[in-house]
């Protein structure tokens, strides 16, 4: 049996592009596979930033009411197995080797890119754990993204900011139209900010789906120490803060309530089980903070709407020394992130990243905006973060950002 790291290097070779945004292939294979339907339902959920937030919450909120669940994320921090769990469990080797054999042997001659074997897998894993709905988070856009070859009995769209343009377009409007592909005619498409371009509510109309926006269809009242939801004769008040930190989860967890109510899934919900769920989950690497002598807190914001939620989030917290571990990669709006955590760093400490799209210490600080004190260019994450703790004194802060790819490897140097 071929281990799974062979499968992984395999995958990476298979297609001639790592990214190629058309559906015949992978919707082929699936429908030889029988996985265009891979569970009773489906909620899909696309946008910039916050799916990752807005999948765990309705992982959690399902699992509550007695669902068997079905999770699709990507990418992963440490793990390939993070990205398919089945009521909160990760596909063991085995389990995820099984189903690259089953991919492999329907596929024939035609050729898969990483992510829709990814996908495949994940649908497949589904399929046989008989789950009850499967909760997908879009990997790129929404319209062309291979989890979009399946039918969402929901969608929601989270949040539109400027992020791969390349691959979306050079607008918000463009990128918002790409990322409400995935509503469907007669289905419930959550709207999750108020700041979503129109061309969101457009796309939505265009195919027929039943709109559900925040601020209109249903509101959310954050408090400091809590929060209320309303969804026209639904009321849950007093709910307490979502186990991830940050302003902005609020509005995560109340897109996921609101698809849930509009979808018919929260017959059986109370307060108290939306309480316990969303207080009890927990995702590596969005506002982590882990306290100590010295304050390390980890985000993979690595787009400007993220850092800016990031630098909001860091001045709720007490203002201290804050050294900044940061890697990032090039095909990202390097002087936008940094222009909107200046005034929140007081020392950069660079990290090379691996791969074809990262940039040397050298060229991110050159990005960096005039006045940034590049205090030390680490070859790898963990050089960056053992010269930014070796710098730092008791009361001082370490933010690490930046990418996927940052916050693992810090997470493995700090033993978490």
């Amino acid at each position: 049996m071929r281990p799974l790291a062979d499968w992984l290097e395999l995958q990476q070779k298979t297609h001639p592009k790592a990214i190629d945004l058309t559906l015949s292939r992978v919707r082929e294979v699936a429908r030889r596979m029988g996985l265009l339907a891979p569970a009773n339902r489906v909620i899909t959920v696309a946008g910039t930033n916050g799916k990752g937030s807005t999948v765990a919450y309705l992982d959690a909120l399902l699992r509550a009411t007695g669902q068997r669940t079905g999770r699709f994320t990507s990418p992963h921090l440490r793990r390939y197995n993070e990205r398919i769990c089945v009521d909160g469990v990760e596909a063991d080797d085995s389990q995820l080797i099984e189903c690259f054999e089953r991919i492999d042997a329907a596929r024939g001659d035609i050729t898969l890119t990483f992510f829709e074997y990814n996908a495949l897998a994940a649908f497949e894993h589904f399929r046989r754990a008989a789950v009850d709905v499967a909760v997908l988070e879009v990997g790129l856009g929404g319209r062309l993204d291979a989890t979009n070859i399946v039918d969402a009995d929901v969608g929601i769209v989270c949040s539109i900011g400027m992020d791969h343009a390349d691959w979306l377009g050079g607008t918000l409007g463009e990128i918002g139209r790409e990322k409400a592909g995935i509503f469907r005619a007669n289905k419930p498409a959550v709207l999750g900010s108020a700041e979503l371009p129109s061309s969101v509510a457009r796309v939505a109309d265009e195919v027929g789906a039943r709109t559900v926006a925040v601020g209109r269809d249903y509101h959310v009242r954050a408090r400091a120490n809590g929060w209320d939801f309303e969804y026209g004769a639904v009321r849950w008040s007093d709910l307490p803060p979502p186990g991830i930190a940050g302003r902005q989860q609020f509005g995560n967890a109340a897109a996921a309530l609101a698809a849930l109510v509009a979808g018919g899934f929260a017959t059986s919900l109370t307060g108290a089980r939306i309480g316990d769920a969303l207080q009890g989950v927990r995702l590596a690497g969005r506002f982590q903070v882990i306290p100590g002598a010295v304050e390390w807190v980890l985000d993979v914001a690595h787009n400007v709407p993220a850092a800016l939620a990031l630098a909001a989030n860091l001045r709720l917290l007490p203002r201290r020394r804050t050294l900044a571990v940061c890697g990032i990669f090039g095909d990202k709006d390097v002087q936008g992130i940094g222009a909107a955590l200046r005034t929140d760093i007081d020392g950069w400490y660079l990290a090379a990243l691996d791969g074809p799209r990262a940039l040397d210490t050298r060229q991110l600080a050159a990005r960096l905006p005039e006045g940034a004190i590049v205090a030390a260019h680490g070859s790898s994450v963990a050089a960056a973060c053992h010269a930014a703790r070796t710098a730092a004194q008791a009361g001082d802060r370490i933010v690490v950002f930046g990418s996927f790819l940052t916050v693992g490897p810090a997470l493995d140097f700090l033993g978490i």
